[in-house]
């Protein structure tokens, strides 16, 4: 009783019956909430975005995003884009959309989860051993290919596939992976059908031999037997480790079946993809 009664006299003392105010969200200072959130990843930066007009504006705050953002290499030298008096959120969002380049055999664009930096190669950015002969590949269109057609096989007695690439990636560690499918996809009254099934054949007698050599003399090698009839499937090649980011990576990559004593068919190639092991993580799992 004595210690609220000292509290009533004290309020009453300062001329106000009522509790003091307590802080509320809107008064946290801009520069504050931008300094918090440029520790966090850019759903979370978007999702508190919304709060009130205070987190909207400091999420537009540059030096947020520049440290999400990739080197100028990919920014002015691959892609020629020209960003000047562009906001840094406006360029990220921009980034986060697939760029092709190189005749529009590969695309580059950078997570919206982690910023990280990913590109896919197209079955006409790789040598194909046999492409240009129609009785064993054909490019096919496709609306489940990014780049609008895949490399379809008929019939070979010999597969090699094999795709090289010179480019700035940032530091860390990357996956390398060939997206492929056995049978051939076509769309009747709007559903999905699998064609020429009979043309797929000899991916159960011998497995399928993945190759990554990278620069500093990193080397992986992977096997599998192909069995993905009608789904596409990431097959892991192998990973590689980038530890100067302002240096140029050199990759080379490639895929195998040599064993001439059957033949192999109905095999779709569509991209190589690579990307931060983190996001690898999630292909193995689906």
């Amino acid at each position: 009783m004595g210690a609220n009664a000292s509290s009533i006299d004290s309020n009453s003392a300062n001329g106000s019956n009522h509790p003091p105010l307590k802080t509320k969200l809107e008064d946290i200072p801009e520069a504050c909430v931008a300094l918090i959130l440029s520790y966090l990843d850019p759903p979370e930066i978007c999702k508190l975005a919304r709060l009130n007009r205070t987190f909207s504006a400091a999420s537009s705050a540059d030096f947020i995003w520049d440290s999400k953002l990739p080197s100028k290499y990919i920014l002015e030298e691959l892609l020629a884009m020209s960003v000047a008096g562009m906001a840094k959120k406006d360029i990220f969002a921009k980034l986060s959309r697939p760029s092709s380049f190189d005749s529009g055999t590969k695309e580059v664009w950078i997570d919206q989860n982690n910023g990280g930096v990913c590109l896919a190669v197209s079955a006409k950015g790789m040598t194909i051993t046999g492409i240009d002969d129609r009785r064993y590949w054909n490019h096919i269109p496709t609306d489940e290919s990014r780049f609008g057609t895949v490399a379809y096989l008929q019939q070979i007695w010999w597969v090699e596939v094999d795709g090289e690439l010179e480019f700035q990636f940032p530091a860390g560690t990357y996956s390398v992976f060939f997206r492929l499918q056995l049978g051939k996809i076509t769309k009747r009254l709007g559903r999905r059908v699998i064609t020429n099934t009979e043309q797929v054949h000899g991916w159960d007698l011998k497995p399928v031999q993945f190759q990554l050599t990278a620069s500093d003399d990193q080397c992986a090698m992977s096997k599998c037997y192909l069995d993905n009839v009608g789904t596409w499937v990431h097959h892991h090649v192998g990973d590689f480790v980038v530890k100067d980011s302002a240096a140029m990576t050199n990759l080379k990559f490639s895929l195998m079946q040599i064993d001439c004593t059957h033949t192999k068919g109905g095999l779709c190639v569509d991209s190589v993809l690579i990307c931060p092991i983190t996001l690898a993580k999630e292909l193995r799992s689906s």
